[in-house]
């Protein structure tokens, strides 16, 4: 895992990197799969890391900083410095539960705007960490959750697409400024 020491966990002037918000088109862009894993990975990580901290999030997907690589940053509980967070690169989700759950759900790129998700309870999903090694995780409640609203974004998905009260949406997203025609419904 990346060293957490080399993470600041606090709040600097200014994000190290640009978090795109709704209705900008790289959000809609599929990532590609990352062939080599080198320092520039790590230190990409470690930048989205921090982005991330700084903007209170517990997750982050490269393509929404606009780079369309298969990484994605996670750390459930930031406010703990002893744990470490879960860096995922080319990450690919190979069982799903049956039991779904519903919980409300934010994202970075939709600053105000929590609504109410259902998703698979619990997740399989195997990835290479920033070294290169092979993983595989199984991960249930919010670690769950995270993973998969983090890898929607890999796809060019968008947890309101998946929304299912339009009238909630819609008052949402009016309400923080953001446009529903942005909004690629998956009912």
């Amino acid at each position: 895992m990346i060293d957490s020491m080399t993470i600041e966990r606090q709040k600097l002037d200014h994000s190290l990197l640009n978090i795109h918000h709704l209705g900008d088109k790289d959000l809609r862009k599929s990532a590609k799969r990352i062939s080599k894993i080198d320092d520039s990975i790590r230190q990409l990580a470690r930048d989205m890391l921090q982005t991330m901290y700084n903007s209170n999030g517990i997750g982050l997907a490269s393509t929404q900083i606009g780079i369309h690589k298969q990484l994605i940053v996670i750390n459930c509980e930031p406010e703990t410095s002893t744990n470490t967070p879960l860096i995922l690169i080319n990450p690919k989700i190979n069982y799903y539960s049956q039991e779904s759950c519903v919980m409300e759900e934010g994202c970075l790129s939709i600053p105000g705007v929590y609504l109410d998700v259902t998703r698979p309870e619990m997740i399989q999903v195997s990835f290479k960490d920033e070294y290169g090694k092979p993983c595989q995780i199984e991960a249930s409640d919010l670690l769950a959750r995270v993973i998969q609203h983090e890898i929607d974004h890999l796809n060019g998905v968008m947890f309101v697409d998946r929304v299912k009260n339009d009238l909630d949406l819609t008052t949402k997203l009016q309400e923080q400024g953001f446009n529903r025609e942005s909004v690629k419904s998956l009912k």
